[in-house]
């Protein structure tokens, strides 16, 4: 009996680390997101479908809003597939910093950081550039890319 209790409360012990670690939208990537995102891309915002409607000027004046899981994760996954990751991207995936890199943080350190915290929530393997569809030498992105994503709420 105590060598079974021993036993249990090693693998919980053990276990405990891995869990601790893992990243999730409410704990890691929202207060993220709230300290260096929210000013522009909060609920008075339009949301996707809206903002694809307006114009390219009025695209690029006009952030998209992206303060909630499901906003968020339209720019992760679907409908604008890899969106989040080529506008957060340092650049040393796809040599081109993102427009959105700079406010990571205030520092190189700092923005490192937040990136790395992003990568991780989303999975290992999960960064990448691509989009649903193919465009110029650029592969649309495959079910194995999208199957790594886990992103945990």
């Amino acid at each position: 009996m105590v060598k079974q209790v021993t036993l249990i409360l090693m693998a919980v012990i053990l276990a405990a680390p891995a869990l601790a670690s893992e990243r999730t939208w409410r704990n890691d990537i929202k207060p993220l997101f709230e300290a260096k995102c929210i000013q522009c891309h909060d609920a008075s915002a339009p949301e996707y479908n809206d903002w694809e409607l307006l114009d390219e000027k009025a695209r690029e004046e006009t952030p998209p809003r992206m303060d909630t899981y499901p906003h968020f994760m339209s720019y992760v996954v679907w409908p604008a597939t890899g969106a989040m990751m080529r506008r957060l991207d340092d650049g040393k995936t796809s040599g081109k910093t993102g427009n959105m890199y700079q406010y990571l943080g205030d520092s190189d350190e700092e923005r490192a950081k937040n990136l790395l915290t992003i990568k991780e929530w989303l999975g290992e393997g999960a960064w990448n550039l691509n989009r649903w569809k193919a465009r110029k030498d650029v592969p649309g992105i495959s079910k194995e890319q999208l199957e790594k994503i886990s992103a945990q709420y």
